[in-house]
């Protein structure tokens, strides 16, 4: 499984990004998908996941203002990002797994900044 992301950006704060991971190779035993996200001297954390239901969960830092989204069609998950706030600021990461308690695919990650 190979995950590309991309969509990342220099935005001022208040402004909108969407960011996309596009989802090749072997996906037959992936069910969920998730962006995280790292700033710089912290721990990579979750922003928002999707199971194969549909069923998605927000951290709490972005409700409200980012919504994760798939498209089976196009193969693409996607993190629309609204109302951005420096501290969104970091790398974000998609990843990809069975379950969305056990994510063990990780594309490369696409650098957001926000500007104040």
């Amino acid at each position: 499984v190979q995950l590309q992301a991309s969509g990342g950006g220099l935005v001022q704060a208040g402004g909108s990004l969407r960011l996309s991971c596009a989802v090749s190779g072997s996906t037959f035993s992936i069910n969920a998908f998730g962006w995280y996200r790292q700033a710089p001297g912290k721990q990579r954390e979750l922003v928002a996941r999707i199971s194969s239901a549909g069923i998605i969960n927000h951290s709490d830092s972005v409700k409200g203002r980012f919504t994760i989204s798939r498209d089976n069609t196009r193969n693409t998950v996607y993190l629309q990002m609204n109302s951005l706030k420096p501290e969104d600021t970091g790398v974000y990461y998609c990843a990809a797994g069975r379950t969305w308690l056990s994510f063990n695919y990780w594309g490369q990650g696409t650098q957001v900044t926000v500007s104040s």
